[in-house]
């Protein structure tokens, strides 16, 4: 480049490689000799000795003998142990690498909840909320000292909160006060009811319920419809997710869909809606000496849940289906929805003259009380009749209907003598699916896993630029000959060939599983690349 004639020769293109070969060369001989040689300075009594060691062999040793040659060379080890110091001591990068690690473990997911396995209706009611309120719970319960990121799902079944935290003793502390207080229940009364799981047992948790392997009805998927709403609203602009419970959230909706799809579990009767048609045809004869063909029905409400139980009485051919609900647009879609079933429509005023006439009640309003009781129901109901109330909380105060004369009440934790039926049955298709799960798991894990290599992979890659950047001014004034674009073109070129020597060691950095392992690598290249 120096000479005037070779640049004339030289082609533009020609010029910005060998531009961009130069500093290429010295940007790797700079960072990766430091793999491969180190310089150690050691005194011995009589001389100074400096001796350079290769990998795992010592490839040379010099005695220095003259007092000037021997301040010379200590002079240069000097100088290239004070390369090797220059930015921190094995000490303080030690605790740079576990202050990272602390950084990464601070992301902990814990599930705090109750469900139809651990805790009766009674406190399931307690505890519930309207889906219309997971936002501002969930905004609360982010806002606590302790917590980082929250999310809750609160359904007929199930009542759980999700939370990131660093402090999972406080987390928990906190959101059991929070249970507490909001809720005006006791945290004796919770302690019995409630369930706590951490890391990866919550996820899996999580996982388990998404794919309705936890669920009363084992493979229903209204609880996949469920966990997806919980996903939308909790990382909208008004939710209180971040990036933990976002990925943990989005990586339960694609598993649940893995295990419909690829496994037969969801076949077949499995919804809540399904399991209390079941305990009808199952109870009809006992309670009302009547087939289901003999039944006049009727259903309170005319939502997702009414849709499903006029979905399976259909096939059972009642004799009637009255629909009672305060807005008749709903029940105008649902005779559209099912032509052929005949439905018969009635206002909310007409609740306890269609209940008085019916043989068999379903209940599932959003109602946050009992709409049933015993005091409105003596006088009303004219002949043997079964209450089935599959709302939380509930819609029928079954204690108090069943003292009423001729009244056999239900609740949701009554379905499941119903649904243990069918448990032997699906157990295959559970096992089935776990497999499918711990693949999910594996996955989300591998992923919490790389949050701790964020810092090594910033500082790696800020150290990787520094030397590209000291490169390129040093050799500026070889540069001086090319034009803006010229330079501009080595510019990009330089960062290109920098990234894809860093491609391998990041990749590997990420898929790193083992703890050990990757604080041995973290601190190999921090010695390599002296960071």
């Amino acid at each position: 480049l120096r000479v005037p004639r070779v640049q004339q020769v030289l082609s533009q293109r020609m010029r910005v490689s060998v531009a961009a070969g130069i500093v290429l060369f010295v940007t790797s001989v700079r960072a990766f000799v430091p793999a491969v040689y180190q310089i150690r300075c050691c005194e011995l009594p009589t001389a100074a000795r400096v001796k350079i060691v290769g990998r795992g062999q010592n490839c040379a040793v010099r005695n220095v003998q003259s007092l000037g040659q021997r301040s010379n060379a200590q002079r240069r080890c000097q100088q290239g142990m004070r390369m090797n110091t220059d930015t921190d001591t094995p000490a303080e990068r030690a605790r740079k690498s576990a202050a990272a690690r602390l950084a990464a473990a601070e992301n902990k997911v814990v599930v705090i909840g109750l469900s139809h396995k651990t805790a009766s209706v009674e406190m399931r009611e307690k505890l519930s909320v309207q889906e219309a309120d997971w936002q501002a719970v969930q905004t609360e319960i982010a806002a606590l000292d302790s917590v980082k990121e929250a999310a809750i799902i609160s359904t007929c079944n199930r009542h759980e909160i999700y939370i990131v935290t660093s402090d999972v003793h406080k987390g928990i502390r906190d959101v059991t006060h929070f249970l507490s207080e909001s809720k005006n229940v006791t945290k004796k009364e919770l302690r019995q009811s409630l369930f706590m799981l951490t890391e990866e047992e919550a996820v899996w948790h999580v996982l388990r319920v998404a794919g309705g392997l936890d669920s009363l009805v084992i493979g229903e998927g209204q609880i996949l419809s469920q966990i997806k709403r919980c996903y939308e609203l909790s990382t909208d602009k008004a939710g209180a997710a971040g990036k933990v419970l976002t990925r943990m959230l989005n990586t339960a909706v694609s598993a649940g869909k893995r295990v419909r799809t690829e496994t037969g579990i969801s076949r077949g009767g499995v919804s809540i809606s399904s399991a209390a048609v079941e305990l009808v045809e199952k109870k009809c004869i006992q309670d009302l000496s009547l087939d289901m063909h003999q039944l006049d029905v009727c259903i309170l409400g005319a939502g997702k849940m009414a849709r499903l139980l006029v979905q399976h009485l259909i096939p059972r051919k009642p004799k009637s289906i009255t629909i009672v609900n305060r807005g008749q647009e709903r029940i105008h879609e649902l005779q559209a929805l099912f032509p052929d079933a005949n439905l018969i429509p009635a206002k909310l005023d007409a609740m306890l003259e269609c209940v008085g006439s019916a043989h068999v009640t379903f209940a599932c309003t959003g109602a946050m009380q009992p709409i049933l009781y015993k005091e409105n129901l003596e006088g009303v109901v004219q002949r043997d009749t079964m209450l089935v109330d599959i709302s939380v909380p509930r819609n029928i105060d079954d204690k108090g209907a069943n003292q009423v004369k001729g009244i056999n009440a239900y609740n949701v934790d009554d379905l499941k003598a119903v649904v243990a039926a069918n448990q032997a049955r699906r157990h295959r298709l559970v096992l089935e699916a776990e497999v499918l799960l711990r693949e999910e798991l594996k996955n989300f894990g591998s992923w919490q896993n790389s949050l701790g290599t964020v810092p090594m992979i910033s500082k790696f890659q800020g150290r990787a630029d520094d030397i590209r950047i000291q490169e390129l001014r040093r050799w500026e004034h070889k540069l001086a000959g090319l034009t803006p674009q010229e330079r501009e073109t080595v510019g990009r070129l330089t960062k290109r060939i920098v990234a894809k020597l860093l491609h391998g060691p990041i990749s590997h950095l990420r898929t790193m599983d083992n703890v050990e392992d990757f604080e041995q690598t973290v601190k190999s290249f921090e010695q390599m690349f002296k960071m």
